[in-house]
């Protein structure tokens, strides 16, 4: 049986019924985003950092320089909240106490821990990599020596996390529904743009098909 996500800072109490705490549910939303907002406090300070992430298994990897503030102080077992959230839609009401939107999001509750061994490191890297742009670590240098030294990675567990989830339409209040309005949801998804070749290729090479066929959808 799965080690349970819910403790007493996990347990949903605004509109539990969005929220879930199956992994499954929550590895789907992680491996479908690929920026994560981190939340620390140092000295009383608190930050939220934007950053791109991986997953392996039950632990989130995020990598940055080795001199980035928020690196040096997470690895010191101070708390930290993962945060990622997919915009699915804008639920347009009647009125407008009752818009919305729709989406999916996680929340990650721990502590971080430095990933010190060579291999799990560049592990960790590689999957950072493909949650971003599956196939292009295989094509491209892995990072050196000097890269790697320069560069820090860090994993927290999932151990402590839950999702909330909102579809379908606008709910509103029942004398509402007579209005002239229009209501309903304006769908969002994100589609990815024509590729732009840099200036500066020396070389011939196609478009990768992972490039030309890109999609966010998870992992299998």
């Amino acid at each position: 049986m799965a080690e349970s996500l819910v403790t007493e800072r996990t347990k949903l109490k605004r509109i539990p019924d969005r929220g879930t705490h199956e992994r499954e549910t929550i590895y789907k939303i992680l491996d479908e985003g690929f920026i994560c907002h981190v939340g620390f406090v140092v000295d009383g300070q608190p930050f939220v950092i934007p950053t791109g992430y991986g997953r392996i298994d039950d632990h989130v990897y995020i990598h940055g320089s080795a001199a980035s503030r928020m690196l040096r102080n997470l690895q010191k077992g101070i708390d930290v909240c993962v945060t990622v959230t997919l915009l699915d839609g804008l639920v347009l009401a009647r009125s407008a106490f009752h818009h919305s939107m729709n989406y999916r999001s996680v929340v990650v509750l721990g502590k971080a821990t430095l990933v010190e061994d060579p291999e799990e490191k560049l592990t960790a890297l590689r999957a950072i990599s493909e949650n971003i742009v599956r196939g292009r670590w295989d094509d491209v240098r892995e990072p050196n020596a000097q890269e790697l030294k320069a560069t820090s990675v860090l994993k927290l567990p999932i151990q402590e996390a839950s999702a909330k989830i909102r579809t379908g339409g606008p709910k509103d209040e029942e004398e509402d529904y007579s209005l002239s309005v229009w209501a309903g949801v304006l769908p969002f998804r994100l589609t990815p743009g024509v590729p732009e070749v840099d200036p500066k290729m020396s070389v011939e090479a196609a478009v990768p098909a992972y490039i030309k066929n890109y999609s966010r959808t998870p992992r299998s």
